[in-house]
Parts: structure tokens; C-alpha cells; sequence
């Protein structure tokens, strides 16, 4: 490995993991080029300003910029390692969809030269890397590719997912342990070489394909439990009860930890990962699926709970609070609040009111339907009724006399003290 000030790094895609990412290492003293399909993003990071909030990222990409070991740009540069960062998502039937990855790989066979190592970080359906492998080959005859070449491998390929809770991705990014799975176990040691640079956490290396399936089965098991805490949430408004005081009860127990209910599932990982699953094996997958639909089905279940509490108040300003898929950020990917705000501002128009701290301006989603966006203290001011869809700290702090003469629909639970003449509770509020 060169030592670092002399270490080229290419981070393709540079997203709310790619970005970051690309950050950390610069800060090592490697030398980082970030490529991104977007002017505006090439713009933003030369300027050294970022385009996503994520709590010290701004301060870092500053600096790193500053000293020149960042830089941004539309077209990929020779290097050492290559870092591919860009999304996976699936079609309307689940099926993944690895065009990105594999436009990325694309691009690197251009540049690739011996030595170097292509590393894929993208949550991916099993296989993934091997196509990765597969076609730089096809376009790269003159290198010899691991795992297709009895000799010495020209350059090394492996898989290592990223597993980093937002609002906390530089800590993590840092301090969790890492899966490095390489095409073959040289790879996966040169790979881990790169990892050893600035993770703190343990690497442990394993195949390519146990990589990627270990990155799924993370988020599946995360949706599976999720999907217990919301039937467990639709059974209680069945029998009158509340969930959060029998989840809080429950979990006095050693041996139980039940997660928190909410309006479905969100974000760019626990809501789309488990259908790679699903989709690579449905005979053998009938829990993962399941939990799947009820997560989406949870959404369905506010969305009619919400729209029976607006319609028996004609005219009442309702607000929405939070479009985030969760609380204190401003990703609205798959997000379960971001669905609920707009089928009911589809249906209600101007009677609707979004409040959403990590917004300057509506989602295009929201556009045309009447729906405003305010802060809170606007919403308090004028709206009789709220739904609160995330659980975002500024929420969490209005204060019971504020909100007493509210009609309250509350998916998350942030205010148990709410009078129940006045709540919607548990989420019941017609049979």
C-alpha cells in the first residue's frame, strides 16, 4: 500500500454515503476525486459546501477541500482505488436494478490499470460483485481479473457495504466494524489494507457473496422486526390499548426488545434491501416478504386513519409534521411520512400544512396540490388538528399547553401526555 499522501482515491457517486465517505478518506491525506452525474453537486463540493445534511459533514468537506485532498468532477481520473458508491433501486415490480453499478464499472474499466482495486459499497443482490468482475474483463482483456485467470490477478475486486445510521454516518463510518468480502482472498485482503486506513472497527473479510448477502440479511432482519412492532400496533387499536405502553411493559422483560411502531418503513436501505431477497428466492422467503407488506400496508392503514380525522373536520387547517424517513435528517427516500403527506394533500389541497425543519422548499412530489409548507410555531398558531409522521426533536419539545386544543394524530408516539379527548388514539379513529 503507498503511503497515504501519495494514495489515489476515485469515489463514484457522491450521496448521503458516497460523499461522506469520500470526506473521511481525504482526511487521511489521501488524494480523493469524487464523481457524480450532477453539475450541481460537482459545483457544491469544489466550493466546499455540501448538498446533503448530515450532522459535522459541512465542517469536514471544508477542510478537506480547502487543503486540496477533495475535489469533485463529471469525469473519472486514473487511480489506485476505486470506490463505487451509487444507488440500487428496484423496479415496480422489486426487481433490482444494478444498471448503476454497472455503468460505474463501466467508467473505471476506462482508467483501470494493474494494482489498482475496484471496491463496490452499494447494497447489492447477491452476485453483484461477480458481474462487476464479469464485465471489467469483457472490456479490460488485456488485465488479468481474479477469479478468471488461474495466474496472479492484475487488480483486486471486493465487496464491502456500508452499515451507518444517518445523523450519525462520520461516527460510524469510523468506529463500526466492517465486512470486506473479495472475489477472491487476496482481494479481499488488499481491500481490507484500504479499510485499515481510517476504520476503527474491526475488518473482517469473508467472500464477495457472503458480503453482500450479510449486508441484506442486516436490513431484513431490521424490517422483520419493524413489521412485528406495527401488527403489534394495528392488533392494539383492535383491543383498545396502547401499544407504546405495552411495548414499554413488554420490554421490561430480559429477553424482549420490541422496536418502536410508526407509519411504515423508509429510507434507502430497510425499505428496498429485503426484496433482493425475496426476489432472488420467493419459494424460500415467505417471513421477508410478509414483513415487507406489512411495513407498506402500515402506511396504507394512516393514510385511511388520517383521512377519516380531516374529514370530519371540514375547513380545520391540518398540520403534517415531518416528511424525513426518520427523525433529524433530510433524506425523504422511501419515506412513509413523505407518502402520507402526499395522499393527503392530493385529496385535502389547501386545508393541508407541511411542516418539515429540514426543508427550505416542498418535495417535487408535493407540488400542485395546494400544501404548504410552515414552521411549527405557524402551525400551532393556525392548524386545529396535527399528524405527527416523525419523531424529530423539534416536535418532541412542544410542550402539552401548546397542543391541549389540538386534535392530534401522533403515528410515533412523541406525545403520551396528549388529553385523549383530544387525540386520535391509537391510531383508531373509525371501524
Amino acid at each position: 500500500m503507498q503511503p497515504a499522501t501519495e494514495l489515489k482515491v476515485v469515489v463514484l457517486g457522491l450521496g448521503y454515503i458516497g460523499l461522506p465517505t469520500a470526506a473521511v478518506i481525504a482526511r487521511t491525506g489521501a488524494k480523493v476525486l469524487g464523481i457524480d452525474v450532477h453539475q450541481s453537486v460537482v459545483d457544491t463540493i469544489n466550493s466546499g459546501k455540501v448538498h446533503i445534511e448530515e450532522v459535522d459533514l459541512d465542517g469536514l468537506v471544508q477542510g478537506v477541500v480547502a487543503r486540496g485532498d477533495l475535489r469533485a468532477s463529471l469525469q473519472i481520473e486514473p487511480a489506485d482505488v476505486f470506490v463505487i458508491a451509487v444507488p440500487t433501486p428496484f423496479a415496480d415490480d422489486h426487481a433490482p436494478n444494478i444498471g448503476y453499478v454497472l455503468k460505474a464499472a463501466t467508467n473505471i474499466a476506462v482508467v483501470l490499470k494493474p494494482g489498482d482495486t475496484v471496491i463496490l459499497e452499494s447494497t447489492s443482490p447477491v452476485g453483484t460483485t461477480e458481474k462487476v468482475r464479469d464485465l471489467l474483463a469483457e472490456l479490460r482483456p488485456d488485465l488479468k481479473i481474479p477469479g478468471r485467470t488461474g495466474e496472479q490477478a492484475d487488480v483486486a475486486i471486493a465487496y464491502c457495504p456500508e452499515r451507518v445510521l444517518p445523523g450519525r454516518i462520520l461516527v460510524e463510518l469510523i468506529e463500526n466494524d466492517r465486512v470486506v468480502g473479495g472475489i477472491t482472498p487476496r482481494c479481499a485482503r488488499k481491500a481490507l489494507q484500504f479499510y485499515r486506513r481510517f476504520v476503527r472497527g474491526a475488518c473482517v473479510t469473508t467472500t464477495a457473496r457472503a458480503a453482500e448477502m450479510t449486508k441484506l440479511t442486516e436490513n431484513a432482519f431490521r424490517d422483520v422486526n419493524i413489521a412485528f412492532a406495527n401488527e403489534l400496533s394495528l392488533i392494539a387499536d383492535t383491543m383498545g390499548v396502547d401499544v407504546w405502553e405495552v411495548i414499554r411493559l413488554a420490554n421490561r422483560h430480559p429477553r424482549v426488545n420490541i422496536l418502536q411502531p410508526g407509519p411504515g418503513v423508509g429510507g434507502h436501505c430497510i425499505a428496498v434491501d429485503p426484496w433482493f431477497l425475496v426476489h432472488a428466492d420467493r419459494e424460500n422467503s415467505p417471513l421477508i416478504r410478509t414483513a415487507r407488506e406489512v411495513n407498506d400496508g402500515k402506511t396504507d392503514h394512516v393514510i385511511a386513519n388520517a383521512s377519516a380525522m380531516i374529514e370530519a373536520m371540514p375547513g380545520v387547517a391540518v398540520a403534517c409534521l415531518g416528511l424525513a424517513f426518520k427523525a433529524n435528517i433530510d433524506d425523504f427516500r422511501e419515506s412513509p411520512a413523505l407518502k402520507v403527506a402526499v395522499a393527503l394533500a392530493d385529496r385535502f389541497g389547501s386545508q393541508v400544512r407541511i411542516v418539515e425543519p429540514y426543508a427550505a422548499t416542498l418535495p417535487p412530489a408535493l407540488d400542485g396540490t395546494g400544501a404548504t409548507l410552515v414552521d411549527i410555531d405557524t402551525a400551532i398558531a393556525t392548524c386545529g388538528a396535527m399528524i405527527v409522521l416523525v419523531d424529530h426533536d423539534v416536535f418532541k419539545s412542544v410542550p402539552l399547553e401548546e397542543r391541549t386544543d389540538k386534535v392530534v394524530l401522533d403515528t410515533r408516539g412523541i406525545w403520551p401526555d396528549q388529553p385523549k379527548d383530544r387525540a386520535v388514539a391509537r391510531l383508531k379513529i373509525a371501524s
